[in-house]
């Protein structure tokens, strides 16, 4: 299965920040055991490309991307860990050429026009829509989309549980990034438990939707 379609499949994309590379493998089989097989790590701490290796190599079935990548530099490490796809918060357009010049998936994020349109011109038809919440949410997204019939979303930023079902209810929302699953807190404390609670509470929602 490509792996857009992994991701439309799930529905949802865990956003997920390792504070220590040793959490990576119990947290990604949290994830599989909740019913989740797609999650972005993200370059927002030191040990995102050795999280990223550990769960490539010792949890194949987890689709592992990486999130939050930022420079040209980025996209080599994050892909050398074997990360299958990259998410950005913005627009860089030296990230997505270095990513299509790497053969690897990128979602660029956008939140206007001017960025879909950016988007189109590289030859993409994904793209996260951040931050969704501040931006203007649902009722923003709707609007983007009318002029864009061929493009798809993965909203992300302020997704929780009370909306995912209204943004997963529009046609070119793909799937809902999101980390109130993977909670930082409860990774520390190392209750993976709890999060695989709160992927198939998550899971089951996304289904309804």
């Amino acid at each position: 299965m490509a792996i857009i379609d992994r991701i439309r499949a799930a529905r949802l994309l865990p956003v997920v920040v390792l504070e220590r590379a040793e959490d990576a493998v119990p947290l990604a089989r949290a994830l599989l055991a909740g019913g989740l097989d797609v999650a972005e790590v993200t370059f927002r701490s030191d040990a995102a490309a050795e999280s990223i290796a550990r769960i490539a190599q010792q949890v194949p079935d987890m689709l592992i991307g990486a999130g939050t990548v930022l420079t040209p530099a980025q996209v080599d490490l994050a892909v050398a860990s074997g990360a299958r796809f990259l998410v950005t918060p913005g627009y860089n357009p030296g990230v997505v050429a270095r990513a299509k010049a790497s053969r690897v998936a990128i979602v660029p994020g956008i939140n206007n026009p001017t960025g879909v349109e950016t988007a189109m011109a590289a030859g993409l038809s994904l793209v996260k829509f951040f931050p969704a919440e501040p931006t203007g949410g649902v009722p923003f997204l709707k609007a983007l989309t009318g002029p864009y019939g061929g493009m798809e979303f993965i909203p992300t930023g302020g997704i929780s549980t009370a909306n995912l079902t209204t943004y997963l209810a529009l046609k070119a929302v793909v799937a809902c990034g999101g980390s109130w699953m993977v909670d930082p807190a409860l990774i520390r404390a190392g209750d993976f438990d709890r999060i695989t609670q709160l992927t198939a509470e998550a899971v089951a929602l996304a289904r309804s939707a």
